[in-house]
């Protein structure tokens, strides 16, 4: 946990005229400091910086905040990355008050050794993009595929040499052992020569050579992992350099090579493109998922720079979490054969935990003759751009996948088809689109509602004598026949209990209207915190992640209150529920604001509450982080849901890894 009076501290000393114009081009404007907007497109400068009050406000769109909500916004960080990017600028040091010596060292220590190979890729990215002016056939083609120097520039592109140790131009020493550890160069033992080498021409690594300094002794069993390749620089959020893809010039395998996963390098979090597409996202409102370097650097060639691309695996939960950290719409884009198909699979269930009525996802599926590389250049960007406007809703790609290889015209097909739909539907998180879904199902099962929803959810079903309507017939459900007694009764006279004894009517007053649904572990968190903003600061920073990271209404409520908090501090309740209103989350909040009483818990002392909230949904995502809980599921639920789920990757050649 970060003390407040080290943050407080911390706005003190920072200029944010300084932190926002490292990002956003300011002019003097009075007392105030004016720009664009990096928040949204503009033409005239609408976003002001105030040096006096340390605040930036936009009145074009109305963001506002001070230098850590700043960072926060437009890179992406988390609190604790912006609070520690911040003291690092002034020279402070953030305190970890819960962290031993030992492991603040560690820590210290694990992030000089990220930060060092962040330097040498960054030299590596300098030393390839040299290259490429001197490589008359890198540049041949990429004109060959529409690119322009201005975008080449933009991307960071550059050229890898033939050579087995060209890198050791670009550095002191071929001998360092960052080279190995970042994934530049690779490192082969003695005994591993008999294997043989590269497929690639040349004198073999392992046997000297004489181009370079030293050719023989240590430095003779190393050799570049990228050669006679484009170069694409891979960024995180930041701008640092965390990797690289390689692209053969002419024909070759493997098509693209990826740096290997390293300390500041993991694939399976990390996208091409976010950090230069990440204004574009919020001008164009979505972010475009494509397959490939070539797609994005393509695509942005013709005005569309607000794509990215996975890094040579499916997309996961991960990426999905952070493109949803800068915009409220990603739409996947697929090329149509079976291979695009079982990848929209695997996106369709990494996208599910996260989507919701305030995050939107689509699926486009583009002709199998195209990828989006040749569409847009044989087409135009017009062509594209409507393509995607005519994307497939979540929704509905979730009924596609869910009806494969079903007959919905008969019973069996159906059956099939909910028991393919339920383990799809459990990932999406509590809230609307759950229900709306839910009813879409039964629909296309034809059962009631009422019915499927005590199958998926573990509910009481309808007794015998409830009648139940079809999915689509109209009007409201027949009610129960009221009990009516057969005679007229007559007290025999009043009781009265013994000693102090009250009814439970005359001690307790029962709200009125229907009683809601047990609050989860995730309603309890949020809100607590919303009713008690000043928990959050008795928080540690694994706590706080945990709760930033919850899917759904509660982990947008939760990024919200982390915003406000930074910006105004703990404020009552009231002032909150103000607040809400004006970024139109009110509705929201309002389910977890009711009265305790009315949603069925039982409250003791806040703080209290919040940890066990907190210790049983960190309890939860250790045992359930194949198949996230939700309410109203046992775990023999869950255990066929992922025997169900397990049928269906392999009906679509998936594997689980």
């Amino acid at each position: 946990m970060i003390p407040q009076g080290f943050i407080q501290d911390l706005l003190a000393r920072v200029d944010i005229v300084e932190v926002v114009g490292r990002h956003v081009e300011l002019k003097k404007a009075g007392s105030n400091h004016k720009g664009l907007c990096p928040f949204h497109g503009e033409k005239s400068p609408s976003f002001n910086v105030n040096s006096v009050r340390q605040t930036y406000h936009c009145f074009g769109c109305g963001v506002h905040g001070n230098a850590i909500g700043f960072l926060m916004e437009h890179t992406g960080a988390s609190f604790v990355e912006a609070v520690e990017d911040l003291a690092q600028q002034v020279g402070m040091v953030v305190p970890q008050d819960e962290r031993s010596p030992e492991q603040r060292e560690r820590a210290k220590a694990e992030k000089a050794r990220q930060h060092s190979l962040t330097e040498v890729l960054a030299r590596a990215a300098g030393f390839y993009k040299d290259q490429l002016r001197k490589a008359p056939r890198a540049v041949a083609y990429l004109k060959g595929r529409g690119l322009t120097g201005q975008i080449a520039a933009r991307f960071g592109l550059g050229y890898a040499p033939e050579g087995w140790r060209s890198l050791a131009s670009g550095f002191p020493s071929y001998d360092d052992p960052q080279l190995v550890e970042s994934g530049l160069v690779i490192e082969k033992q003695a005994d591993d020569e008999g294997a043989g080498g590269p497929p690639q021409a040349g004198p073999h690594p392992l046997r000297g050579s004489s181009d370079v300094p030293g050719g023989r002794g240590a430095s003779s069993r190393r050799y570049d992992r990228f050669r006679d390749r484009v170069m694409f620089p891979i960024r995180n959020v930041q701008g640092e350099v965390i990797g690289f893809g390689g692209r053969v010039l002419d024909k070759g395998e493997p098509k693209y090579l990826n740096s290997p996963e390293t300390p500041v390098f993991v694939k399976g979090r990390e996208l091409y493109g976010l950090f230069e597409g990440r204004q574009a996202m919020r001008q164009r409102g979505y972010a475009l998922v494509v397959e490939g370097y070539m797609d994005v650097v393509a695509l942005a060639q013709y005005g569309i720079a607000n794509a990215v691309a996975t890094l040579g695996t499916a997309c996961t939960a991960d990426h999905v979490h952070k493109l949803f950290r800068h915009t409220d719409s990603v739409v996947f884009s697929f090329d149509g054969d079976a291979a695009g198909r079982r990848a929209a699979v695997r996106a369709l269930e990494a996208a599910l935990p996260h989507a919701s009525e305030t995050h939107t996802v689509k699926f486009l599926f583009l002709p199998t003759e195209h990828d989006p590389d040749s569409y847009v250049r044989e087409l135009g960007a017009e062509a594209f751009e409507r393509a995607v406007e005519g994307a497939v809703p979540l929704s509905r790609q979730l009924v596609t996948v869910a009806a494969e290889g079903c007959d919905l015209a008969t019973p069996e097909g159906r059956a099939r088809m909910l028991a393919q739909a339920r383990p799809l539907w459990n990932l999406l998180p509590d809230g609307l689109l759950r229900r709306q879904l839910l009813g879409e199902f039964a629909r296309q099962g034809q059962l009631p509602e009422t019915e499927l929803q005590a199958l998926w959810m573990g509910e009481s079903a309808p007794g015998p004598g409830v009648a139940t309507q079809p999915p689509d017939a109209g009007g409201p459900p027949p009610e129960k026949p009221r009990w009516q007694p057969k005679g007229e009764w007559k007290p025999k006279g009043e009781w009265k209990g013994k000693g102090d004894w009250k009814s439970r009517r005359d001690a307790e007053q029962r709200p009125a209207g229907p009683r809601a649904t047990p609050a989860t572990h995730a309603d309890s968190a949020a809100r607590l915190l919303l009713l008690h903003s000043e928990l959050w600061d008795t928080l540690g920073d694994e706590d706080r992640a945990l709760l930033h990271d919850l899917p759904g209404v509660h982990g947008e409520l939760v990024q919200w209150l982390e915003r406000y908090l930074v910006n105004h501090g703990a404020s009552p309740w009231a002032v909150i529920e103000a607040a809400l209103q004006a970024d139109g989350l009110a509705a929201a909040a309002a389910k977890l604001s009711r009265p305790a009483q009315e949603l069925g818990v039982e409250e003791q002392s806040p703080a209290s509450d919040l940890g066990i909230a907190v210790d049983a949904l960190r309890l939860q995502r250790q045992q359930l982080r194949a198949l996230p809980a939700s309410s109203g599921v046992t775990d023999d639920d869950r255990r066929r849901a992922l025997e169900l789920m397990a049928q269906l990757r392999a009906r679509h050649g998936i594997s689980s890894g």
